[in-house]
């Protein structure tokens, strides 16, 4: 698994690992069952401090991406074919979209530039189906772009 960081940078580097964790995994270079460097090794291999990695998998665990156990190390629990997230997740997300997207209009970004960004983040992940959701309704919708 390669990860880059940036160890100057004004995210914490705990963040950034989780952070890569989580786009590989959306991205479909780590799907569910597939193992992850020990939190020592991945350390060396980062030039930081062993506890920094062991704080991203534990994120990574209480966020249901994760499972982590002595024989077999941390191993990638869920990927976008595990099914539906939980709804306590579902909400979190929701109000830190929102968040996101508030930043994006506070800096004076117009919609369509918004959305057009979200398009392209979207359209690198390795979703398994055409079929993304199910609207208020229960009916699939399906995204745009998808094959």
């Amino acid at each position: 698994m390669f990860l880059s960081i940036e160890p100057d940078g004004p995210v914490p580097i705990y963040q950034q690992i989780r952070d890569r964790i989580v786009e590989a995994i959306a991205g479909g270079r780590q799907p569910a069952g597939s193992g992850l460097p020990s939190t020592r090794q991945l350390a060396v291999d980062l030039g930081v401090n062993f506890h920094t990695v062991n704080k991203s998998y534990d994120l990574l665990r209480r966020e249901g991406l994760l499972r982590i156990n002595r024989k077999s190390g941390a191993v990638v629990q869920r990927d976008a074919g595990s099914g539906p997230p939980s709804p306590d997740w579902a909400e979190d997300w929701t109000v830190r979209l929102g968040t996101l997207l508030a930043e994006a209009a506070a800096q004076g970004m117009p919609a369509e530039a918004i959305i057009a960004h979200c398009r392209t983040a979207v359209a690198e992940f390795a979703f398994p189906a055409e079929v993304e959701d199910a609207g208020p309704s229960g009916d699939p919708i399906a995204i745009e772009g998808r094959p």
